[in-house]
């Protein structure tokens, strides 16, 4: 009798989109779906990125040829709604699960120097453009709770950090659109991965002094002595694409630091 794959095949055949899957995160969740047997779509703004991270999985999975293909999406655009709808237009056929793990430079600025312009900016791609996914995800996706929308926070929403006020505004504010959208997209499930500090390519726009310092300060605050790597938070994006019962959850990875 042939080993049984109950669980480990639950996302083969599945249809996958990740948005800022060219890097970070992103990219983990969709390296891992393509070892899961899911067909992925990677999209982010940069078209050269998506090509270098489609070959760099195609060199470790060969085979998978025919499942991993990609499209650009600049969510930073003003007409986003269109922009938006254009990528799942382009994605052809229904998808099971969308990921959004998209993110711009963080925003960390003293809050006396915040400006109205700044602050709008600053939702573009953090708030306004998972709000509009999900807008237009529904007629692009297979109907029922075997789907599912996965959106990314950080842990700033379960916990302050100085000069953090704009980012931890709408990151916060994500919380209450997943619970909302959970209801309001039904059966398809919405779900929020918050990690903690993990260090991926969204940190080159800051300062070194400042990534070193932060990096410190969290290695000394954890319980597990390390910054969160992106293969291993990419696991609980998978668990909440895996699990039909999982809906309007907040999924925490952040090495305990909600402890200290």
């Amino acid at each position: 009798m042939a080993d049984s794959k109950k669980y480990t095949s639950k996302l083969s055949g599945k249809r996958i989109l990740v948005i800022g899957g060219s890097s970070g995160i992103g990219y983990c969740v969709a390296e891992a779906s393509v070892e899961s047997g899911a067909s992925v779509i990677i999209s982010s703004s940069n078209e050269t990125k998506i090509k270098a991270s489609i070959d760099n999985l195609l060199k470790t999975y060969p085979s998978a040829k025919d499942r991993v293909s990609g499209y650009p999406c600049d969510l930073s655009s003003p007409s986003l709604e269109f922009t938006i709808e254009k990528l799942l237009s382009q994605c052809g056929g229904k998808l099971d699960h969308i990921v959004f793990t998209a993110g711009g430079k963080p925003a960390i600025q003293k809050i006396e120097d915040a400006t109205l312009e700044g602050i709008q900016k600053a939702a573009m791609v953090r708030f306004n453009a998972p709000l509009l996914l999900a807008k237009q995800a529904r007629k692009h996706m297979n109907a029922g709770p075997a789907a599912s929308i996965t959106l990314t926070t950080g842990a700033v929403s379960e916990r302050p950090y100085k000069d953090w006020s704009v980012i931890a505004g709408y990151a916060s504010g994500l919380h209450g659109m997943t619970r909302n959208l959970a209801l309001d997209l039904a059966p398809i499930r919405v779900n929020l991965i918050s990690p903690g500090a993990v260090l991926t390519p969204l940190w080159d726009g800051v300062s070194k002094e400042y990534v070193d310092h932060f990096t410190k300060m969290i290695k000394e605050k954890v319980p597990t002595g390390e910054i969160g790597r992106p293969e291993d938070v990419a696991e609980s994006y998978l668990y909440v694409m895996r699990d039909w019962n999982c809906t309007g959850s907040v999924i925490s990875t952040n090495g305990g630091l909600l402890l200290t």
